[in-house]
């Protein structure tokens, strides 16, 4: 591979340059059978991209914002279907009814956008698999009873199953980023939603991180509009509560405000 044009760090972005990193990566996405094809976020040069479009199970398209990326890569892969776009902002009907794995080196600034942006077109998306900042790897990863669980944790592990899968050192990007970085892997669960009202769960979630020093009897008093709530969560804090404990108690709110 080419790789002579160098484009410029854009939106945090830092570019792998360990072959071996960007091939374990690869190799990370192992439902084929789940989608039609694979997007990559952010292929910068290509690092990580020809490892993609070796693999024979599924079709690889790109996502690119940064113009002098854009220009190496159709120099390098004059067939890959690239959208010139940000991601944060991609209209997702261009796929039809196709599933979609999604795979990148995400910038650092805008990751957890990224996964945001997946759980809108959750439905469409059985798998991805990412590289980030560690620190917000393990938060997205990790599980109740841990100060790194929060507000990612509860919303993500609602619907995907995650895994950690390694860390990567600095000193194979370029620029080297302050930070080490974690790959994860999320996969589809089976919820298809939640037995709740789903934009009440999300306010709950996001309220009482917020205030994650409160316990829920004080973190939530806002949204109960001077109400009552009898529940087994009142003394507990939101991290210490399970996916499970955050629908239970949106139940029980649902339910009070209703009456």
């Amino acid at each position: 591979m080419k790789n002579n044009v160098k484009p410029k760090k854009h939106l945090g972005q830092h570019f792998l340059i360990d072959l071996s990193i960007s091939q374990r990566i690869a190799d990370a996405l192992t439902l084929h059978g789940e989608y039609d094809k694979v997007l990559e976020i952010g292929p910068g040069t290509g690092a990580l991209t020809q490892f993609l479009l070796q693999n024979p199970n599924y079709q690889t398209e790109v996502v690119e914002v940064d113009s002098e990326s854009v220009v190496c890569l159709k120099e390098e892969y004059p067939d890959l279907k690239i959208y010139e776009e940000n991601f944060l902002k991609m209209d997702f009907t261009v796929f039809g009814n196709q599933k979609i794995g999604v795979i990148g080196n995400f910038p650092y600034n805008i990751s957890s956008q990224i996964l945001f942006k997946v759980l809108e077109e959750k439905d469409s998306v059985p798998e991805v698999v990412g590289m980030f900042q560690k620190e917000v790897a393990e938060r997205i990863a990790v599980g109740p009873g841990t100060k790194a669980y929060g507000i990612l944790s509860v919303l993500l592990q609602a619907f995907y199953d995650i895994e950690y899968l390694f860390t990567v050192d600095e000193d194979v990007f370029n620029p080297p980023p302050k930070v080490k970085s974690g790959v994860i892997r999320l996969r589809r669960n089976e919820v298809k939603s939640l037995d709740c009202d789903e934009k009440l769960f999300k306010n709950i979630i996001k309220t009482t991180f917020n205030q994650r020093r409160k316990t829920i009897r004080n973190s939530i008093k806002s949204i109960l509009q001077g109400h009552t709530l009898e529940s087994e969560f009142l003394s507990e804090r939101p991290e210490q509560m399970s996916v499970a404990d955050f629908v239970k108690l949106t139940q029980s709110v649902e339910s009070l405000l209703k009456n």
